[in-house]
């Protein structure tokens, strides 16, 4: 275990316990499951709760890009209706991406404000 807590942004990115930064948040790497506790500290994570923050943070973040990529694309290069079918398809894509570092990062900026 480090001495020094990693920051809830390098905690999240990583998915890694917010104590100790070594241990695994989540069951698998595919899952939203949290595991029960850290194996490496041994932190019990039922304090965590992070709602519907991660896909609230997701659909703003994702929206505010996905929308300004679309208009970008369609009044510089004036493409046919169809091309902008790809952008549900890549929405979904980042979205599910993001929704595991997201819940981590609140995850532990819970963590960090409950000290």
């Amino acid at each position: 275990m480090s001495s020094q807590p990693p920051s809830p942004m390098s905690a999240g990115l990583r998915c890694v316990c917010p104590r100790c930064g070594d241990g695994a948040l989540f069951t698998n790497w595919w899952s939203l499951d949290l595991a029960p506790k850290c194996a490496a500290c041994g932190l019990d994570y039922a304090f965590s709760d992070s709602g519907d923050g991660p896909a609230v943070f997701a659909i703003m973040l994702l929206g505010f890009l996905m929308l300004g990529a679309a208009l970008i694309l369609e009044f510089k290069a004036g493409p046919p209706w169809w091309v902008h079918a790809i952008w549900a398809p890549v929405t979904l894509v980042f979205a599910l991406g993001m929704l595991r570092p997201m819940k981590a990062a609140l995850i532990a900026l819970q963590f960090r404000g409950r000290q």
